[in-house]
């Protein structure tokens, strides 16, 4: 993968004034491991609760604990499409970036309503923003920075569906559309992949990508989970980019 310097944008000075408190960490790493944790209810009967992940470093190591923040009925009438707030606690068990998704209904033919996501870091400090980008055929998301100015592109293939023991690779790409990191999708056995929407992802970036962005990238992968991997009861999981 091109770990150029290039990529458009200011990279982390490593001044820790500069590191929004609690992400300290991710100035040290270049990968995230993302492992939603398996509801017992939910594997059996169908019934959607709120999500749970754990984040770890490249070693397995828990670094950062997440979980879904939202109703019941939400969860279960709504589907992928669902609104939420997202917190992403440390080990003191402080928050330390918090993640905003408002509903959108999908449709190939509605461009206006697209997924979008805010990124809090710390909570109620916006860094950046991800946000779906319209077309009829790849899974596209933009990254955009406190202006909304665009830094960097996520781009997936034609199908998500995970199958015959592959991952599913979204690439990230820098402004001069070179390819600098990447979200993958990692196949999780059969039994979970058939049973359950219970998925885990790996996140590559470059070590010295501004912190903030790395942040938001995780929040990224949270995004493309529910687009694109979280199943609508035992309906399976889906192969489109607009449901």
């Amino acid at each position: 993968m091109d770990n150029t310097q290039a990529y458009g944008f200011a990279l982390s000075n490593n001044n820790p004034g500069a590191v929004p408190s609690g992400l300290e960490y991710l100035t040290q790493i270049d990968q995230l491991l993302v492992h939603q944790k398996v509801e017992l209810l939910e594997a059996i009967i169908g019934f959607e609760t709120n999500n749970k992940y754990e984040i770890k470093n490249s070693m397995g190591q828990k670094i950062y604990s997440a979980k879904e923040q939202n109703d019941c009925c939400t969860r279960n009438c709504c589907g992928p499409q669902r609104s939420f707030d997202l917190k992403i606690k440390d080990h003191n068990d402080q928050e330390v970036i918090h993640l905003v998704k408002p509903f959108r209904c999908t449709s190939c033919f509605c461009p206006c309503c697209q997924q979008e996501m805010e990124v809090q870091a710390p909570p109620g400090n916006t860094i950046g923003y991800v946000i779906q980008d319209w077309h009829p055929f790849l899974p596209k998301l933009s990254i955009l920075g406190t202006t909304k100015e665009t830094l960097l592109t996520v781009e997936g293939p034609v199908c998500v569906v995970s199958c015959c023991c592959n991952d599913v690779d979204f690439d990230v790409k820098g402004k001069d559309g070179h390819v600098i990191g990447r979200i993958s999708k990692q196949w999780s056995g059969l039994i979970k992949e058939i049973r359950t929407d219970t998925d885990n992802f790996g996140i590559n970036f470059p070590m010295d990508l501004d912190v903030r962005m790395k942040a938001v990238l995780l929040g990224a992968c949270f995004l493309i989970d529910f687009m694109f991997f979280e199943s609508v009861g035992n309906s399976g999981q889906r192969c489109s980019v607009f449901g």
